[in-house]
């Protein structure tokens, strides 16, 4: 019966994705025939949907959206890209590596890698290439960045792999073998995101170095200016304000990361409206526009791919493919080169969120079962998928890139690619020492 599922399952997905329909038509489409396969009532289906999309910890994701699209119509995302370029000053390729840390800057606020490659890259690309870098490069190096938008937190994507791991619990047999696991919770997901984020980050900035020196892309000829940095950072106060409002309320327990996202709102608004003066009545609705289509996609994907996942737990699917892969190797280190080999070669085909809420159910009980604990699983999982947001076909923020710099998505997927190995290099370093993601959960008392 099983395997009768997974044929009936996977082959109507994967035949519908070919045809070109839309993954949650795609989704949605193999479910359902599969319940009716089963006779099933096709009412359970609409109830496990439904309770998809009913949970409190979601409601975090379209307030993180909105909130990450009013940061820029209230031009604090501009005033944060202008701090970071203050900082970079006469440093080898200094205004690229200022352009990596406004995705950081940013990331820590939208939570989104397209979000962070168009708010960035709509001001870095130009002033890059009028600095004399290429216009491939400029494009490359901003996509390649905005991907730490989904790893520094909040993170949607982090939120996603939160909602859906609340129903899994580690078996007994990897409790008495491993000992205990930390519970999924976003909050600990968001923690355990800050250090793996500054690791890629200096990743892309160090081969960023070499790559710019050896093109000479100097930085600025007056050196470093105290007083234009205390211009721009006093300037950019209440923008710099932002990420640690956030994020200091959800480190601290002050609030939870759903009611941080209804903050990130009210205080991006005030600092709008009531100090910077640049949100207007057309920039509002331009902002709600867009969280309103945003989150319409994810919640159709998340309310499909949720009753996707159900059946595979309820087949015992996710079992049979961690005994298989335990019967392959059960050497760590070997299962997480396989994960990460998987997920990088998924990332390219399919979208973030909707890799996730498919995976999880299957991926999670392999940790388990050898002992990888479920941060840290979540942690790396969401790294190795922000790398599919530069690699083709699907790349997300390549498009992006391309759009702002006018030139081939192929040109910069190649100048892509050594930021894509660097990444990735970054990623089993994050993947083999778990610490890496753990410490930090454990200093704030988790």
């Amino acid at each position: 019966m099983e395997s009768e599922i997974v044929s009936i399952l996977f082959g109507t997905f994967l035949f519908l994705l070919l045809i070109g329909a839309p993954i949650t038509v795609a989704l949605g489409c193999a479910s359902l025939i599969s319940f009716l396969y089963l006779d099933e009532n096709p009412i359970k289906f609409v109830q496990i949907a439904f309770t998809s999309v009913g949970s409190f910890p979601l409601m975090a994701l379209p307030a993180f959206i909105l909130a990450g699209a009013l940061m820029e119509a209230a031009g604090i995302s501009k005033r944060l890209i202008n701090v970071a370029e203050s900082l970079a000053g006469p440093f080898t390729g200094g205004i690229s590596a200022a352009t990596v840390m406004a995705c950081l800057f940013f990331g820590a606020i939208s939570g989104s890698g397209p979000a962070t490659t168009a708010a960035v890259g709509m001001l870095m690309i130009p002033a890059m290439i009028d600095r004399g870098y290429e216009r491939g490069y400029a494009s490359a190096i901003t996509a390649s960045s905005g991907g730490l938008g989904i790893i520094i937190p909040p993170s949607i994507p982090m939120v996603i792999f939160g909602i859906a791991a609340l129903g899994f619990t580690a078996p007994p047999e990897a409790i008495e073998k491993f000992g205990t696991f930390q519970s999924v919770s976003i909050s600990k997901l968001f923690i355990a995101g800050f250090v793996p984020a500054f690791l890629i980050a200096a990743s892309i900035m160090t081969l960023n170095y070499f790559m710019s020196k050896k093109r000479g892309y100097s930085g600025s000829a007056e050196g470093w200016s105290a007083k234009n940095i205390g211009c721009e950072m006093y300037r950019g106060f209440w923008s710099l304000m932002a990420p640690m409002v956030i994020l200091g309320g959800i480190y601290t327990g002050f609030f939870t990361p759903t009611e941080a996202a209804i903050v990130a709102i009210f205080y991006t608004l005030f600092v709008g409206v009531v100090i910077y003066r640049e949100i207007t009545w057309a920039k509002l609705f331009q902002a709600l526009e867009a969280t309103t289509w945003l989150t319409g996609r994810v919640l159709l994907i998340l309310f499909t791919a949720t009753v996707f996942g159900r059946l595979l737990v309820e087949n015992q699917i996710p079992a049979i493919i961690a005994d298989s892969m335990l019967s392959f190797t059960e050497n760590l280190y070997v299962i997480w080169a396989l994960i990460i080999f998987f997920l990088l070669f998924v990332g390219m085909f399919m979208e973030t969120l909707a890799t996730i809420l498919i995976l999880v159910p299957v991926m999670l009980p392999v940790a388990y079962s050898v002992g990888i604990d479920p941060i840290h699983f979540g942690v790396v999982m969401v790294c190795t998928l922000g790398i599919g947001f530069q690699t083709p076909p699907l790349g997300e923020n390549l498009f992006i890139a391309s759009g702002i710099s006018n030139i081939s998505i192929e040109e910069i997927s190649l100048r892509a690619l050594p930021f894509a190995a660097v990444n990735t290099i970054a990623i089993f370093v994050i993947a083999f020492f778990p610490e890496l993601s753990l410490w930090l959960p454990r200093v704030f008392g988790y």
